[in-house]
């Protein structure tokens, strides 16, 4: 197998808040991003998913940890080089806040290109610049080069954002939540650009979401994060279909569809009402596995420390006390009044 092009081992990101208190926002995470395959990264809101994108992308020092870019160590706590950041690219959420309100569209896309050295001259870099539009579906591409981005509708804006991306030529793209701020309508366009682009380019791609549905359309693998811990990943059916983590059977099951939801195959009903409550405090965490205040199959070893890694079947992994204690078949059964 080829080496992969990002690698993270155990990223831990603790921030300061006040009064002395810190947030423990990511815990020991790992990801591998390959070429040309992407990985969704799945949990709710304030999991620590756009830390761990920032993370790559060297936006954060980490806490400890280490990444791997080729299969060669990169020093977290020390500032990136323009190089990395050449290799990896970040989309945000937002397309109006992360492009400047008063640079036009080609100046936003000429500048990477003369920094990074892809273009010499003015000229060189409108010619480029052009392209890159015409590569994330802008066209003409004279139409958009003299824009202001409040010209543009949000669909467009966040192709604008891919194509600066891209102009640095890319090996890993973070897209951190980029189509929750988009119209209904135009999500899927966006979802099969990125597709395009992977297929195209044999980008690695890392896609944030908390929308399992759209993780499935798109991605190749699923992880799961939960209060800043990775609990579950695998292939992306192997995690939907047969969800082998508590956490993420709640993500499959309050998913809208019915196509998502488990199986009739089981016998036991599983007790929601005990699944119930909010996400922790995360300047206060829960020891053990996060997820046990909420999760109807909690033991005594939850509370105490967190699962081992648990390796299933065909890259399909949990961490969860029920597969050491021999009780990982009773989270096949499907959710009361669904099966």
């Amino acid at each position: 197998m080829s080496t992969p092009v990002l690698r993270a081992f155990d990223l831990t990101k603790h921030f300061d808040a006040t009064g002395g208190a810190r947030v423990h926002a990511v815990e020991n995470a790992h990801l591998t991003l390959e070429r040309g395959r992407i990985v969704a990264l799945v949990g709710e809101s304030g999991s620590g998913k756009t830390t761990v994108a920032r993370l790559l992308a060297r936006m954060y020092t980490a806490t400890s940890g280490a990444l791997e870019l080729h299969g060669k160590p990169v020093d977290v706590r020390a500032r990136p080089r323009r190089d990395y950041h050449r290799a990896v690219q970040m989309i945000f959420q937002d397309p109006f806040g992360s492009l400047h309100p008063s640079h036009t569209v080609g100046y936003t896309l000429r500048r990477p290109l003369l920094i990074h050295g892809h273009a010499r001259g003015r000229a060189e870099a409108d010619g480029l610049a052009a392209e890159l539009l015409e590569q994330v579906g802008l066209t003409p591409a004279s139409d958009y080069l003299g824009k202001l981005p409040h010209s543009l509708s949000g669909g467009q804006r966040q192709r604008v954002v891919i194509a600066r991306a891209l102009a640095v030529r890319p090996e890993v793209l973070l897209g951190d939540e980029p189509i929750s701020m988009l119209d209904v309508s135009i999500r899927l366009d966006m979802l099969n650009l990125l597709a395009r682009l992977r297929d195209e380019q044999g980008l690695a791609l890392l896609y944030i979401t908390h929308d399992i549905a759209s993780a499935r359309y798109l991605c190749d693998d699923i992880q799961v994060m939960y209060a800043g811990q990775m609990v579950e990943g695998g292939p992306k059916d192997a995690v939907i279909n047969t969800p082998r983590h508590p956490y993420t059977r709640m993500l499959v099951e309050a998913s809208p569809d019915p196509a998502h939801r488990l199986g009739e195959h089981a016998s036991a009903p599983y007790d929601e009402d005990d699944a119930l409550g909010e996400p922790p405090n995360l300047t206060d965490p829960p020891a053990g596995c996060r997820f046990h205040p909420r999760c109807a199959f909690a033991m005594d070893e939850c509370r105490r420390a967190f699962p081992p890694r648990t390796e299933l079947s065909d890259g399909h992994w949990a961490h969860c006390w029920m597969h050491d204690k021999g009780r990982g078949h009773e989270l096949a059964t499907p959710l009361r009044g669904l099966a």
